[in-house]
């Protein structure tokens, strides 16, 4: 039971970050598996439900804006981590080991667990993690780009694209904004 967990939304200035951990059945694991950054949309939505359907277990975690903006990214982003590995010991399925995409683990967690640079590339469970992160976050962008249509949310997910800065500069900085990033702490500064 190894389970692969990996992270989307760490770079954007708006949204979540989002964490997955999926331990996969060695000999029902999806064909074409890959960092989620190597896919178009629709090869990762077509993986996404393969890999739901077909792993020993999946659960997502997540850290709020207001989170990432109390800890940093990269605490938040451990903490989506945790709430993942939490989410899928609570549904049963108890990883023997957890490898993380990155060079650094969670703390505090009630098995063993290790760092894989660039894994999201090379380990099919971490692989797993990053597409079905991805596509969480993505879909959830979309979602809260329904609630704030100004921002074009459902276009650039958060990133900093010239349109999402132009838009942060016309309507200001954003429920979901965190507020600690540079480009959205120099926009609420020329607010002022």
């Amino acid at each position: 039971m190894i389970a692969g967990v990996d992270e989307a939304g760490r770079g954007p200035l708006a949204g979540p970050v989002v964490a997955a951990a999926v331990v996969l059945s060695p000999d029902a694991a999806p064909a074409g598996l890959a960092d989620s950054k190597t896919l178009t949309p629709a090869r990762r939505v077509e993986l996404a439900n393969r890999i739901r359907e077909r792993a020993l277990g999946w659960a997502l975690g997540q850290a709020a804006p207001s989170e990432i903006d109390r800890l940093n990214v990269l605490e938040a982003t451990l903490l989506a981590m945790r709430r993942a590995l939490a989410g899928l010991a609570a549904a049963g399925a108890v990883p023997e080991l957890a490898l993380i995409d990155g060079n650094r683990c969670p703390a505090g967690l009630p098995f063993p667990a290790r760092p894989v640079v660039r894994g999201d590339a090379s380990v099919p469970e971490i692989s797993a993690a990053s597409i079905l992160a991805k596509v969480y976050r993505d879909r959830e962008m979309e979602r809260l780009g329904r609630c704030w249509p100004q921002y074009g949310f459902a276009a650039h997910k958060g990133y900093p694209t010239s349109a999402h800065l132009e838009r942060m500069r016309r309507f200001g900085p954003s429920p979901i904004h965190r507020l600690t990033f540079g480009p959205v702490r120099r926009c609420r500064g020329a607010e002022r």
